[in-house]
């Protein structure tokens, strides 16, 4: 069964940066779109970004881009999230997740990934 670990969440003063990991098991981790989204106490899921199955091809929201760096490889099954210049209204749980359709058109599709793991939080101080 499809498998998704993150970790790499903490807590970190804005400006300042995280990477986030997720380890994947248990599907064609090369055949599958994988992505970021987010949740905050009382907010929706927002998607984060998402990258192709090949990894040609990223899509950020609106609010990240610029500040967020997805990528995976596919030699490893891991996927990462790099975030610079953190803001306090990034503060989420982040959750990694994956789709079996190879492509992906924008980052807030990956609210509607079938597959997610159990999340890591970030909090970012002000």
């Amino acid at each position: 069964q499809v498998q998704l670990v993150e970790s790499g969440g903490g807590s970190v003063e804005a400006g300042g940066s995280l990477t986030l990991s997720c380890a994947a098991s248990g599907f064609t981790y090369s055949s599958y779109s994988l992505g970021w989204f987010r949740q905050a106490p009382g907010k929706e899921r927002e998607g984060v970004a998402c990258i192709s199955a090949s990894g040609a091809w990223t899509n950020y929201a609106d609010s990240v881009k610029g500040r967020f760096t997805i990528s995976r490889d596919n030699a490893k099954n891991t996927l990462s999230l790099r975030m610079d210049s953190l803001l306090p209204e990034d503060t989420a749980m982040y959750y990694c997740a994956a789709d079996s359709w190879p492509n992906c058109y924008s980052g807030s599709s990956v609210i509607r990934f079938p597959y997610q793991g159990q999340g890591t939080q970030v909090t970012v101080s002000s």
